[in-house]
């Protein structure tokens, strides 16, 4: 055993071959695994070596022959597979939840790092700010899996999180990204929400191959609702690939394929925007490095340090500086 917290072991199992590899498990869904018990691993990710995870995932435990985790109701999460459960539903505890989220402010991100970032701005810049984390499933589903989440709330950066749509572990539960947002606002008290996915955002290189793009069905659903959206911008000065130096062409396409307006907070270095798809509002982001090492933080996009990708960093940052100035009115 390495390590346990709420929904998530980390272990080590022996493998066919002798050797040893480091795997997980999702309590939440498995129940807990001992010292001794046989287990059946997905390998897959590994196999590939993808960069999110590094680990093998615990499919079943042997030493059990069957599993009851009994639910509060009636709805599921991973639907139709046989991992499917009853993770309990915020919507049915809450039937009178608004349609509305009141003027408030939502800043959408299209990959898991910029949370921690935009996260910490809020906290450094405005010390107190309720921060609520709203969790897609456009990458991994387990909020257990988010070591970020969890150092950010063991900073009081983030205060409360709800899980959306098939991702599960939040302190609330929602069916959609629409009752996820009312549920961080009017039930988890938000004065700010992040939306966004959680670690492991997938692409395929192609324009609209990449689950990047639901930051476009956040901001719309945010506006919708009668909120304010903040589009946090993907731009990269340490990205090898030039479809993501500068501005990311995951936020050109999330910007193009929304049918409202969001803010964009735009740094220098990072280029323009069309402004037809996104208000641009040019901001002197913080000095975001400085708030990482206060806060004893360690974010990495792909593997690099705020030192190897400032422009990352710092766009991020300036959208946490720019949820502040429109939650103060200024």
């Amino acid at each position: 055993m390495v390590s346990e917290r709420a929904g998530l072991q980390r272990v080590e199992v022996l493998m066919p071959d002798g050797a040893t590899a480091r795997a997980y498990v999702l309590s939440d869904l498995l129940g807990t695994v001992a010292v001794g018990d046989e287990v059946v691993c997905n390998t897959t990710a590994v196999d590939l070596g993808l960069g999110t995870g590094g680990s093998h995932v615990v499919h079943w435990n042997l030493s059990r022959r069957e599993l009851h985790l009994p639910g509060p109701d009636h709805v599921m999460k991973l639907r139709y597979t046989s991992l499917q459960s009853d993770v309990g539903t915020s919507e049915l505890l809450h039937p009178n939840l608004p349609a509305s989220l009141g003027g408030a402010v939502v800043v959408a991100t299209q990959v898991h790092s910029q949370v921690g970032v935009v996260a910490a701005t809020i906290a450094a810049i405005r010390p107190g700010t309720r921060v609520v984390y709203v969790m897609t499933d456009g990458a991994a589903l387990p909020m257990a899996l988010s070591d970020l989440v969890v150092s950010l709330r063991d900073l009081g950066a983030i205060d409360a999180t709800v899980s959306a749509g098939h991702a599960f572990g939040g302190d609330l539960e929602a069916v959609t990204v629409a009752s996820a947002l009312s549920l961080a606002v009017h039930v988890a008290g938000a004065e700010v929400v992040i939306a966004g996915m959680g670690p492991g955002v997938v692409g395929t290189g192609t324009e609209l191959g990449t689950t990047a793009i639901e930051a476009a069905h956040i901001v719309d659903t945010v506006d919708a609702l009668g909120g304010r959206a903040v589009m946090c911008l993907r731009a990269s000065s340490g990205d090898e690939r030039s479809r993501h130096q500068g501005v990311s062409h995951h936020t050109q396409t999330a910007l193009r394929l929304a049918r409202s307006r969001p803010l964009v907070a735009v740094v220098e270095g990072a280029g323009d925007i069309d402004p037809a798809h996104g208000a641009a509002v040019h901001v002197e982001p913080p000095d975001i490095e400085a708030i990482l090492d206060a806060a004893g933080l360690r974010i990495t996009t792909m593997g690099r340090d705020v030192t190897r990708d400032r422009l990352f960093f710092d766009a991020a940052a300036a959208a946490g500086a720019l949820a502040v100035r429109e939650l103060d009115g200024a």
